[in-house]
C-alpha cells in the first residue's frame, strides 16, 4: 500500500490494521508541506490511552534511529500485533534534509528544546520545529504509554554506547523506565540531569509515560551495533509492555550481565573546554577513570608553543562520552563521566 498524505486530523491512529502515512505539516516559506513519515499497527487488543511509539531524527544527523526503525516497518507483521504501535523513522524532516541538529533551513530551533508551553500555538513559537513538538503533544502521547526516543551523538560527541533516561519519582515507574533501558543491550545505561527545558522525553515523562532514550553512535555514521541495539530494544518494550506478540532473548552486556548504570547528574561530571581549541582523546568511551586523570588534550594553535590544557576527569566513574570533532568551541563539554551506580 503506498504511503497517504494526510494532515494530523485525517490520522487514523485507533483502526484496527496497518496505516502508512505522510503526515503533513505546512511548510514556514515554500507552498507545500513537511512530510513526516508515520507507520501505525493496531492488533485486536489495542486499549484506549496504551501502546507505544518510537521516534528517530529528533536530531537531523543522527541515523542509527531511523535506520533501525525503516528495518521494523518491514519487519513487524499485523498479525504479531497485540496493541497500538507508532513507528516514526524521522520526525524532523527539516534537520534530516539538511543532516544538522536543529531545523537549519527553516526555523533554526533544536526540536529536543522545543516541548515548552505554547509551542506551535503562540504566535512565538509557531514555526514548524515547534508545530512538530504540538503534533506529538495533540495526536501522539493521547494514544501511546510507552515513547523511545532514539538518538546518537552526532556531530557533538562520542558516547560509550547506552540507554539513558531520567529519575523519576514513582518508584513503580522508575522501575519499569530502568527495565526498558536495559532490554537495548548497550554497555551502559545512562540516568541524566532533567534541568534542560523543552526536551521531548521530559514531556512525556510529566504525564506519567514510560520513557526511553538513547545514545547509539556518532559522528554522522551509521554504527551497525548502534542499530542492532536500537531495533532489539524497541522489539523487546513492543513485547514486554502487552504491544507485540512473542518471546525475546537479551543480548550484548544485558545479557552478559555487565552493564554499568551511570549518573551524569552532576555537574563535576561535566569537563568544559575553556577556549577555541583541537581536542585529542587519550582515553577511549567506556573506560574507568579517576578524579583528576588526564582523558583528553585541547590544543591551541594560535599559540603553537603554549602546551596543551589537560582535559581531566572531574569525578570517579566511566568516560561516558568525549568530544568527537577535533575543533571544539569554549565552553564546549568535552568530557562526560558517569558516576557508577550500584
Amino acid at each position: 500500500m503506498p504511503r497517504v498524505v494526510a494532515r494530523t486530523n485525517e490520522l487514523d491512529l485507533d483502526s484496527p490494521g496497518r496505516r502508512d502515512y505522510w503526515v503533513a505539516l505546512e511548510h514556514d516559506s515554500v507552498w507545500g508541506d513537511h512530510l513526516i513519515p508515520l507507520s501505525v499497527w493496531v492488533g485486536p487488543e489495542a486499549e484506549s490511552e496504551r501502546g507505544l511509539v518510537a521516534f528517530g531524527s529528533n536530531h537531523g544527523n543522527e541515523y542509527e534511529g531511523p535506520v533501525a526503525l525503516k528495518h521494523l516497518l518491514r519487519e513487524i507483521q499485523l498479525e504479531d500485533v497485540r496493541g497500538r504501535i507508532i513507528l516514526i523513522p524521522v520526525l524532523n524532516p527539516s534537520a534530516f534534509r539538511a543532516g544538522t541538529r536543529e531545523s537549519t533551513t527553516d526555523d533554526r530551533v533544536n526540536l529536543n528544546r522545543a516541548f515548552v508551553e505554547g509551542a506551535g500555538v503562540t504566535p512565538a513559537l509557531s514555526g514548524i520545529t515547534h508545530r512538530i513538538a504540538a503534533f506529538v503533544r495533540e495526536t501522539l502521547w493521547p494514544r501511546v504509554h510507552v515513547v523511545l526516543d532514539l538518538h546518537s551523538g552526532g556531530d557533538v560527541a562520542r558516547f560509550a554506547l547506552c540507554a539513558s533516561f531520567h529519575q523519576v519519582d514513582d518508584p513503580a515507574l522508575a522501575r519499569e523506565v530502568e527495565e526498558t533501558a536495559r532490554w537495548f543491550g548497550t554497555p551502559c545505561v545512562m540516568v541524566y540531569q532533567n534541568s534542560t527545558p523543552g526536551l521531548l522525553p521530559s514531556d512525556a515523562e510529566r504525564l506519567g509515560k514510560i520513557t526511553v532514550g538513547t545514545e547509539l553512535g556518532w559522528g554522522r555514521a551509521v554504527n551497525s551495533e548502534g542499530v542492532r541495539c536500537a531495533k532489539h530494544g524497541v522489539r523487546a518494550a513492543a513485547i514486554h509492555h502487552g504491544q507485540l506478540r512473542g518471546e525475546i532473548e537479551r543480548i550484548g552486556h544485558h545479557r552478559k550481565g555487565t552493564q554499568r548504570k551511570l549518573e551524569i547528574v552532576d555537574r563535576a561530571c561535566f569537563t568544559v573546554a575553556p577556549f577555541d581549541g583541537h581536542y585529542e582523546s587519550l582515553v577511549e568511551c567506556g573506560t574507568s577513570v579517576r578524579r583528576g586523570d588526564a582523558v583528553g588534550l585541547l590544543h591551541d594553535f594560535d599559540h603553537i608553543d603554549m602546551p596543551p590544557w589537560p582535559a581531566v576527569a572531574g569525578v570517579d566513574g566511566v568516560l561516558l562520552a568525549q568530544a568527537w570533532g577535533a575543533p571544539v568551541s569554549r565552553g564546549q563539554h568535552v568530557v562526560v563521566v558517569g558516576k557508577e551506580l550500584l
